[in-house]
């Protein structure tokens, strides 16, 4: 007597091999789901999505992929395995890329944090959140169609913050309108962000003025990789009645950042000819001759390069926070630091200085963000001026100005990525340059916003490098309540110096 399907129904092991292959198969799709979007993101976008349209692709694309795979897997473990193959196959891919928000994580200080909250921690919400998610309910609806009672309340509720993401990424950028007396928008003002193709790659400037028959003002942001589009908008808003003033955020820098290019592109010699191209975009549209150049910082060492190259381009340069050798300056700051430790006994601090060793530093930027962290203990003391910090705290621009309209919700995270991995690219370059000795000569006017609370280190080799500057003319303007960021604190001190002096004077050279 056999033994055999009673009834016609299948035997148990028939059943049982019907069920592992089909466990085995759901394991393989999402497996499969997991490294196909791995794969195609780190190919596409290596550095997470750059734009609001990557970061929307792959949200969407994300939690589509993953309730495939959650319908597919029919069971809860694809919630867990489609991300972790995710994230493994798009760290494979990516491999290739550098930089501290994309290289193994530092969290030993808050900017190691900082790098991995805008690198992996927002490329998580953006990717493995929307796959968990995905899959979560494609088991539900899978297990729903198999007539299991499964509420689908749970993922429904875990998309909703995701969709509201995804809206908040159709949200565009603005600037607001210039406006006049009145508080209504200057007719004919202009108010706008847009794109220039500089060296090959889009770049992005804001442009602001009462109107386009004003002289054109370009102001160079400092870092590098710091954008100041917010903070030049604010403070620079009386600027605009008198010219077209135009802020950038420079390749791989904020709105910018999609052209970061660190191992071919991103260059001391690039970032020259960036300024010289759009110095020249700005001359033809609005038709002048030449345009005045304010650096900040590290733009005041990029607009003294630029205009020693091209002083045909300038009427005149300005520099604020100005640098001259930043190798020197930063071995003076390290030897002050165990200055100041070892005067107050702070031999914790003493022992983390020394510890770092004489500048230049082999780990930028993580021993320089320690060492700029330090700054305020050997800042002479000074209190910036009433109108500057009301206007700013009246802002609400927030951490490095994220909160300002200039910026999309996934601009806002580039201003951060742009701040970490431009300074680890180009600070570097900067070490064997000293402008005593590499730019002693200008042709055109210079003026130097000087403050008393600025580190000596800094200050001292400005002053000196102006003293022996040959220049077709130069002015000093010193300010006791101000630091480093002197067009910023003494905005209202700017405007005076460039309506009462640079614009006359220059004038009456012909420039």
């Amino acid at each position: 007597m056999t033994t055999g399907a009673i009834g016609g129904a299948a035997p148990a092991s028939a059943v049982l091999t019907k069920d592992v292959l089909a466990a085995g198969s759901g394991v393989a799709f999402a497996f499969g789901v997991g490294a196909f979007t791995g794969i195609a993101a780190g190919l596409t976008m290596p550095r997470g999505p750059v734009t609001n349209g990557q970061a929307l692709a792959l949200l969407l694309g994300c939690l589509v992929a993953g309730a495939v795979a959650g319908w597919a897997a029919r069971a809860r473990w694809a919630i867990l395995l489609v991300p972790a193959v995710h994230i493994l196959a798009f760290e494979l891919v990516r491999i290739g890329a550098s930089g501290p928000t994309v290289d193994l994580p530092r969290l030993d200080s808050a900017f190691g944090v900082l790098a991995f909250l805008v690198g992996r921690g927002v490329y998580a919400a953006q990717a493995l959140a929307p796959l968990a998610v995905g899959a979560w309910l494609g088991v539900g609806l899978a297990k729903r169609a198999a007539g299991a009672p499964v509420s689908l309340l749970p993922p429904v509720l875990m998309a909703l913050p995701l969709l509201a993401i995804a809206v908040c990424l159709l949200m565009p950028a603005r600037t607001p309108p210039v406006l006049g007396a009145d508080g209504r928008p200057v007719p004919g003002g202009i108010a706008e962000l847009t794109t220039v193709k500089l060296g090959g790659v889009d770049q992005a400037i804001m442009v602001r003025a009462h109107s386009a028959d004003a002289p054109v003002l370009l102001y160079l942001s400092g870092g590098p990789g710091q954008s100041d589009l917010p903070y030049s908008r604010l403070l620079f808003d009386g600027l605009t009645k008198h010219f077209v003033v135009v802020g950038w955020d420079q390749r791989g820098t904020g709105k910018s950042y999609a052209a970061f290019e660190p191992l071919s592109e991103l260059t001391l010699e690039r970032a020259v000819g960036d300024v010289i191209e759009l110095a020249e975009h700005l001359r033809a549209r609005f038709g002048e001759e030449k345009v005045y150049l304010l650096g900040e910082s590290w733009g005041s060492t990029l607009g003294v390069l630029a205009a020693q190259r091209r002083p045909d381009l300038f009427h005149a340069f300005i520099g604020s926070g100005q640098m001259v050798s930043q190798s020197l300056t930063d071995r003076i700051i390290w030897r002050d630091l165990l200055a100041y430790a070892e005067r107050n006994g702070d031999w914790r601090l003493y022992d983390r200085v020394l510890t770092l060793g004489e500048p230049p530093y082999d780990d930028v930027p993580w021993s320089n963000a320690f060492v700029m962290a330090s700054y305020w203990r050997l800042e002479p003391p000074y209190t910036p001026p009433a109108s500057y910090r009301e206007r700013g705290a009246a802002a609400n621009l927030g951490f490095y100005g994220v909160m300002g309209s200039e910026y999309s919700l996934i601009e806002k995270v580039n201003v951060l990525r742009g701040l970490v991995d431009v300074f680890w690219a180009l600070y570097p370059q900067l070490q064997g340059l000293d402008l005593r000795r590499d730019a002693p000569t200008l042709d055109v006017p210079v003026y130097l916003l000087d403050g008393l609370g600025e580190l000596s280190a800094r200050r001292d080799l400005a002053l000196e490098w102006f003293d022996g500057l040959q220049a077709p003319l130069k002015r000093v303007f010193t300010y006791a309540n101000a630091g480093h960021s002197v067009a910023f604190e003494q905005f209202e001190a700017l405007e005076r110096v460039l309506l009462d002096t640079v614009l006359p004077e220059t004038y009456a050279l012909g420039e």
